[in-house]
């Protein structure tokens, strides 16, 4: 395994990534994404192409800590997801830090046009949640496989679903897209905390950016937490 090294703030000491990356008990909405150096959030349609052995071990402990892991219907069709299941010992991490033993996945669909026999909903240790619009029919046998909820009339309205979802007691929600849902989320001001990856690759120009949909009325300051380094990849942590 390679290794990481924390290059703010400077410490000597091994890095813990798990205690790096945890959060208090407060409602918290993090975003976790990649990107080439000029803005690439995909590699011939995929994010797969930027990422690394040390930007997943990254990966896997974000979903790992958190309660829901929130995605649009979009990136879970193109980046190929199944079913969110984690290995013993994180769950026995989460046993032993009082968290369900699997995040519950959380789909954002406005159409709710999910195929049911979608592995990640299908074959989900726990079962989905897919967040709609007040008007919209899920396709047939989508209720069977999960929740559907409803917010919103001409488009789903992110600020009543993430209160939902911390009604029911998903605290601390991870998102990792994809661009119109990076955008709507941080255009509701919903984001508290942005994880990013940077991979050495200049990817070429391209419409694939980390982020789309409506412009911000007013640009959102973050304030830098850490900064890693491994294997020629920043990874990068920025919140409120």
């Amino acid at each position: 395994m390679r290794r990481v090294q924390q290059l703010w703030p400077t410490t000597a000491d091994p890095v813990d990534l798990t205690a790096l990356y945890r959060v208090g008990q407060s409602p918290w909405l993090r975003l976790n994404f990649v990107s080439s150096l000029d803005g690439a959030g995909t590699v011939e349609g995929r994010s797969e192409g930027l990422s690394s052995p040390e930007d997943k071990r990254v990966f896997g402990i974000l979903r790992m800590l958190c309660d829901a892991l929130v995605v649009g219907a979009g990136t879970l069709r193109e980046e190929g997801y199944r079913s969110l299941r984690l290995d013993e010992e994180r769950r026995a991490w989460r046993r032993a830090n009082g968290l369900a033993e699997y995040p519950t996945l959380v789909v954002v669909s406005g159409r709710a046009d999910l195929d049911p026999a979608h592995p990640a909903l299908v074959d989900a240790p726990v079962r989905p949640i897919i967040v709609t619009r007040t008007a919209t029919e899920p396709g047939s046998g989508l209720a069977e496989v999960a929740d559907v909820v409803r917010h919103g009339d001409d488009r789903v309205d992110l600020a009543a679903a993430v209160a939902d979802l911390h009604g029911r007691g998903f605290r601390q929600l991870l998102s990792e897209g994809g661009p119109q849902l990076f955008g709507s989320l941080t255009a509701a001001g919903l984001t508290d905390e942005l994880c990013l990856t940077l991979s050495p690759l200049l990817a070429g120009p391209g419409p694939d950016r980390i982020i789309a949909g409506p412009p911000l009325t007013i640009p959102e300051r973050l304030t830098l937490r850490h900064v890693l380094l491994a294997d020629g990849q920043l990874m990068l942590r920025y919140s409120r």
